[in-house]
């Protein structure tokens, strides 16, 4: 029997809007159903369809007399699943409507049928007329269907970048690019370039300070020259910042908070592997899997605890060198990655993640050795959790100096409170670093 994509996708889309669950944990489920190219053409459609859903679903709004509900509520989403084809995809109209129709039968509710076919029918009538009025048809649309992001959401970032919000916005649809961090024990970045253009893998940008390379298009991992033999990770060249900016030295004693799934970790002791040790920590168990499988491939050793950063009762006593706090954030830096935030992430999540994550900070600071280094981070840009976090965590302990960071390719500003990366700046992830010295 043909597994049919389209009600794969509407069941996907209807798990993470309706039921609150993450596309990282539903889409796979649903691809383990598949095989080769059919993996890839779900998760374009489900990505797409949390990208542009209110868009989609004023689409859907102008065609229907009255929204479906109940049972009938993931007959919605596939309704989203057929207009996103329609309106994004190289999926020729009448192969859209005709499978997206067939996934009625999959989804055991042939009565649904003629309704779906007379709604993605609807649409093409419309689009066909608007494209006859030509500049005319242009509409004025409320804020989140224009952008496509939560009225909450626009509002911050209106608030916190009032020159910027709108680029910021955009760069959230995007596609995200592919960015490769080499394992420096193997091959320096020039040489892995080389074997990248022997393999016939075009390179778009290499990041100056990290040496992140950043590929002109994404590729299957088992493409990469060295993989599995751990010569390289995949990793944006945001997060590749982190192992450069807390500079770990020789017989460091180090911490990695909250260090699932393990990129950071690894970066850190491949880039002094003469550390004098690693701690990993994570307060979820089931997410230090993957720490212990990237530590795996990549021939590396830490210890990894299942912990929670906001207590002692895991440390051993023996204060740190260096300390990476990748604490937990709302994850708005990488919404282009993990759209689904955009819709499971609410308004009232924020003030709960900035207590959660002073409680972590003022925690873990006690860990740290007089004269060492914490470097915090998130994948935030929201000012609340980035740089006023770190400014009343500096007027609250006067024993915590901030130190500037500085960038080969740009000036340092020294009145700034950290590091702010933007998702529109030179393609990497939205990011946020505060280096902090521990006065002795």
């Amino acid at each position: 029997m043909t597994i049919n994509i389209r009600a794969l996708a509407a069941k996907c889309c209807y798990a993470v809007i309706d039921q609150g669950r993450s596309l990282s944990d539903e889409l796979p489920k649903q691809q383990d159903k598949l095989i080769g190219k059919d993996k890839g053409l779900l998760q374009e459609i489900c990505y797409g369809v949390l990208r542009y859903l209110p868009e989609l679903e004023n689409d859907v709004r102008h065609l229907m007399q009255k929204p479906l509900k109940g049972k009938q509520r993931v007959f919605h989403f596939l309704l989203l699943v057929g207009v996103y084809q329609i309106r994004y995809m190289r999926i020729p109209d009448h192969a859209a409507v005709s499978e997206t129709v067939s996934a009625t039968s999959t989804l055991k509710n042939r009565h649904m049928k003629a309704l779906v076919n007379a709604v993605l029918r609807g649409f093409l009538r419309t689009l066909e007329a608007e494209s006859k009025q030509g500049n005319q048809a242009e509409k004025i649309l409320p804020e989140p269907i224009k952008y496509n992001h939560p009225s909450w959401f626009i509002k911050k970032i209106q608030q916190g970048y009032p020159e910027e919000w709108q680029n910021i916005l955009n760069a959230n649809q995007e596609k995200p690019p592919m960015w490769l961090r080499v394992n420096q024990q193997h091959h320096t970045s020039e040489h892995y370039q080389v074997l990248l253009m022997e393999a016939k893998i075009d390179i778009a940008y290499i990041e100056p300070n990290s040496q992140a390379i950043c590929l002109t298009k994404p590729v299957d991992v088992a493409k990469l020259p060295g993989f599995e033999d751990g010569w390289v990770s995949i990793q944006d060249g945001a997060a590749q910042q982190a192992a450069r900016l807390l500079d770990c030295q020789p017989n460091d004693v180090v911490l990695d908070c909250c260090a699932a799934p393990g990129g950071k970790t690894c970066h850190i002791i491949e880039q002094t592997p003469d550390i004098a040790s690693m701690i990993a920590i994570d307060i979820e168990e089931s997410r230090l899997v993957r720490v212990h499988e990237n530590l795996k491939r990549l021939n590396l050793t830490a210890e990894v605890i299942t912990a929670d950063a906001a207590t002692q009762e895991w440390w051993s006593g023996e204060q740190f060198d260096r300390i990476l706090l990748d604490a937990p954030c709302s994850g708005t830096g990488v919404i282009r990655r993990h759209p689904d935030i955009k819709w499971l992430r609410k308004a009232d999540d924020i003030d709960k993640l900035v207590v959660l994550q002073q409680k972590i900070l003022d925690n873990i600071w006690s860990l740290l050795k007089p004269g060492g280094t914490l470097l915090y981070a998130t994948c935030s840009i929201l000012p609340e959790e980035n740089c006023q976090q770190i400014s009343r965590f500096i007027e609250q302990n006067q024993n915590a100096q901030l130190i500037a960071i500085t960038r080969n390719n740009a000036d340092t500003d020294e009145n700034a409170i950290g590091w702010q990366l933007l998702p529109d700046a030179e393609n990497m992830d939205g990011f946020y670093y505060a280096k902090l010295l521990k006065l002795k």
